[in-house]
């Protein structure tokens, strides 16, 4: 019974009311750290003109991350039921992300293609930020019975979709370190990113001596198609087909 006892993960930690919260606050720092000096910048150049497509992703990109604070909140207060109560509506707001993800993408390329900044190439990573989020969440609302896979996944799912905060915040230093290969573009686009995962899967070693199965499968299927998308990025049959795609 013992034996049995150990190798069973522990649904619940002293240190997970303090952990959880943490790692949102990292999610915040880099999406603020990303994207602020950037609107600064542009604002003092008064080149704030975007799209109404743009403003609505923002806005639900944004609504996304306060509806994850509030749930990490409710569950650190217990308050259980609100928190199942919001989770109705985080599945609605889920699919908003994932579709305002794909069409502000799509309008983006759109955009620059034919321009000096137009890249098709670079779809492959959108799309690898959509499917991995869509499936991620997707898995942690399907268990949402089972708090410790749920919490897990949902995280998972947000931090697949950190990776702009990211490359504007440090892309360019970890491309400068490692080249134009393909570990100096993928840890361009995923190496935050990837930080955040291995730190949460590190954290469950430490509290629990084990990780998580949704943990292992979800960070599993995450680096895998984060992989895929930057060996298609620097395959040049790719681009041809990415310019299908955006309907260039």
């Amino acid at each position: 019974m013992e034996a049995t006892k150990k190798a069973l993960f522990l649904p619940h930690h002293a240190l997970d009311r303090y952990a959880f919260p943490l790692l949102v606050a990292l999610i915040w720092g880099v999406i603020l750290m990303g994207f602020v000096p950037e609107i600064i910048g542009k604002a003092q150049k008064n080149e704030l003109h975007y799209p109404l497509l743009t403003h609505l992703h923002a806005a639900v990109f944004v609504g996304w991350l306060l509806l994850l604070t509030t749930q990490v909140a409710l569950i650190r207060g217990r308050n259980i039921r609100l928190h199942r109560k919001l989770g109705i509506w985080g599945a609605f707001h889920a699919l908003a992300v994932v579709i305002f993800g794909l069409l502000v993408s799509v309008a983006v390329q759109r955009r620059d293609i034919g321009t000096p900044h137009g890249n098709p190439a670079e779809f492959s990573f959108a799309l690898a930020d959509v499917i991995n989020f869509a499936w991620l969440a997707g898995a942690g609302l399907l268990l949402r019975k089972t708090p410790a896979a749920h919490k897990r996944l949902m995280l998972l799912a947000t931090i697949c979709i950190t990776d702009p905060g990211f490359s504007r915040w440090c892309g360019d230093s970890v491309l400068d370190y490692f080249g134009k290969g393909f570990f100096g573009e993928w840890g361009f686009d995923y190496l935050g990113g990837a930080i955040l995962i291995a730190g949460l899967g590190g954290y469950d070693l430490i509290t629990r001596h084990r990780l998580h199965p949704a943990y292992a499968i979800g960070a599993s299927w995450a680096l895998g198609l984060q992989l895929l998308a930057t060996y298609l990025y620097l395959s040049p049959w790719w681009k041809p087909i990415a310019i299908e795609l955006i309907g260039q």
